[in-house]
């Protein structure tokens, strides 16, 4: 096999026997996976099943109490926060977190702060380096704002958009840093069925188009069926299935997690009572 081929058969991000212990609650346990270059991955499960935290492990917001992550031949938990973007790692919010009283267009600009390469003095005096790279960074914003069709929206603040077209503007900054991998966590979260079927037709676009492998937190299994290729499936921080989403989904664990066993059903259920037919009063 030669070098080549290794490298390509390398998955771009694994995971190994992570566990985060937070005081006397195990929030994650011994969990383990790999994401291959060029999928969409998805991570699922009931609220408080670890989901995020495994975001906020990859971000290196949180240190993994055993067990270690790699990408791309570095090891993120020997890396400190501040690098990660400039790894090539981009990650998107559960809640929002943009820059209300900017327009869209400097949210996305603020994006591109990782190619910079110009320093102090010639930001102050602004020579032609650093017009070279204002003109980079706008023609690059540019491209992602025709991608997710924001250009009505482009010199418009943040705080007066819908929240609908927030959610799409922050995923529009998280690609203008370029990243190799984009964490999703929970995309379609607050969007109507219309904003969800934009954003999987996105999610699509961004993998195929662009090549940008996707790691994603999702509820919204018709989202997770439309765009993944493999999904995880975790409770109560441990993993429960892992395979396409017909396999995970069809899972009698999974399936157990989200609506509990037949008996635990049955229980909710009213005994049948027939209805008193007699009229009149009483």
């Amino acid at each position: 096999m030669t070098d080549t081929q290794q490298t390509a058969d390398q998955p771009l991000l694994s995971a190994r026997n992570l566990s985060v212990r937070f005081g006397g609650v195990l929030a994650v346990n011994n969990v383990s996976f790999d994401v291959k270059q060029g999928e969409v991955f998805t991570l699922i499960g009931p609220n408080g099943a670890g989901k995020t935290t495994l975001f906020n492990l990859i971000s290196r917001i949180y240190t993994p109490t055993s067990g270690e992550i790699d990408y791309m031949r570095v090891k993120l938990t020997d890396q400190p926060p501040h690098k990660i973007a400039a790894l090539g790692i981009a990650r998107t919010f559960q809640n929002i977190e943009l820059f209300e009283h900017a327009t869209v267009l400097h949210n996305l600009l603020i994006g591109r702060h990782t190619h910079r390469q110009t320093g102090l003095w010639s930001e102050i005096f602004f020579t032609g380096k650093t017009r070279a790279a204002e003109l980079q960074a706008r023609e690059k914003a540019e491209q992602v704002i025709d991608l997710l069709d924001l250009q009505h929206h482009r010199d418009s603040f943040v705080a007066g958009l819908p929240y609908g077209v927030r959610k799409v503007v922050e995923l529009a900054r998280a690609l203008c840093t370029e990243p190799r991998l984009l964490l999703l966590d929970e995309p379609s979260s607050g969007l109507n069925v219309e904003e969800t079927d934009d954003m999987a037709f996105w999610i699509q676009d961004i993998k195929n188009e662009l090549g940008i492998t996707v790691l994603m937190v999702e509820h919204d299994m018709t989202l997770v069926s439309k765009v993944s290729d493999r999904v995880l499936a975790m409770n109560q921080g441990e993993v429960l299935a892992m395979g396409t989403p017909r396999e995970v989904q069809n899972d009698p664990g999974v399936i157990e997690a989200y609506l509990g066993s037949i008996d635990d059903v049955s229980s909710l259920r009213r005994p049948y009572q027939a209805p008193d037919l007699r009229g009149g009063a009483q």
